[in-house]
């Protein structure tokens, strides 16, 4: 019975190394696929805080929880089962579904630079302040989220490609809750500080206040900053995605000619070859993500949006 016992104890022993082993593998897995997809998480923070960029203080974190919220939805109960099932099935859907939502990143950064450009922003400014639409705001958002999830959880797959399918799904699932966590904090953290510069400011010690209207200052100018980012980000991200995925599909000829720039930029800078090469390959696929947003922006304005035009003036 003693015996027995011992023995059970021993199994169970071995099962319980094993299983930390196994969390401690995913655990490894999971971060290794994180710090792959770290780009695109930087774009995710870069473009979110655009969509509170003048709202009232006390609307921001409430938008900013539904955004989050609404991206854990797309990555554990569409984009996960959905890469899953392709990459075990039909791997070569991947990278067509990919390059779609590339373009519709590289419409969105292209739409932006164009109403800016044409005015279309500041036309529409007022009423957009004024009655800000919170459901719109967050939809927006989410959809755009969508996209940067896609990436990042593909990208994250492709580092754990070869692990069994179980273990691929929980790897998956921690990088998802583990990537939203971390943006949407980082985001909340950012619009909220020019309430922290406030509280700060009217502390009594002078350093500390200074440090409070500096900060107060300084948060509108970062905020507007950001939204630059973002929208580089979103050409940036979808020109990436489309420069890529046109080699993969058999097209080389555009990612060629970035990739020769890029190494000829490497060898021709030598110690921050690195760092320049990654600033060219990162400008021509921003550059081809313009030239993709902006045809469609003209496909839409002479199509779409042409036809919206005289239903709403009627």
């Amino acid at each position: 019975m003693a015996g027995g016992l011992v023995a059970l104890l021993d199994d169970v022993a071995v099962l319980a190394r094993a299983a930390a082993a196994s969390i401690d593998d995913i655990g490894a897995a999971a971060g290794r696929a994180s710090i792959k997809a770290a780009g695109v998480v930087v774009d995710d923070t870069a473009v979110t805080p655009q969509y509170v960029h003048g709202l009232n203080a006390e609307r921001e974190l409430p938008i900013i929880r539904k955004i989050a919220l609404g991206s854990l939805r797309n990555k554990l109960l569409i984009i996960l089962p959905v890469i899953l099932l392709l990459s075990q099935f039909l791997p070569w859907l991947l990278t067509p579904i990919l390059m779609i939502g590339g373009a519709y990143l590289c419409y969105e950064g292209a739409e932006k630079i164009w109403h800016r450009v044409s005015g279309h922003a500041e036309a529409h400014a007022s009423v957009e302040e004024a009655l800000p639409d919170e459901k719109t705001i967050v939809t927006g958002a989410v959809r755009t989220d969508f996209i940067l999830s896609a990436e990042i959880m593909v990208i994250s797959l492709n580092e754990v490609a070869s692990e069994a399918f179980v273990s691929r799904a929980i790897i998956l699932a921690v990088v998802a809750v583990g990537i939203t966590v971390l943006v949407y904090g980082v985001v909340g953290v950012i619009v909220k500080m020019d309430d922290v510069g406030l509280s700060l400011s009217q502390r009594s010690g002078k350093g500390v206040a200074a440090f409070g209207r500096g900060l107060v200052k300084g948060m509108p100018k970062l905020l507007t900053a950001l939204t630059i980012v973002g929208t580089a980000a979103m050409l940036w991200v979808g020109g990436h995605i489309i420069l890529v995925g046109t080699d993969e599909l058999g097209f080389h000829p555009i990612y060629e000619f970035v990739h020769h720039l890029e190494e000829a930029a490497k060898e021709a800078t030598g110690a921050v070859g690195g760092v320049v090469g990654w600033i060219v390959n990162t400008l021509g696929s921003a550059l081809l993500g313009l030239v993709v947003g902006a045809l469609i922006v003209l496909v839409m304005n002479l199509t779409v949006h042409r036809r919206k035009k005289p239903a709403e003036a009627h």
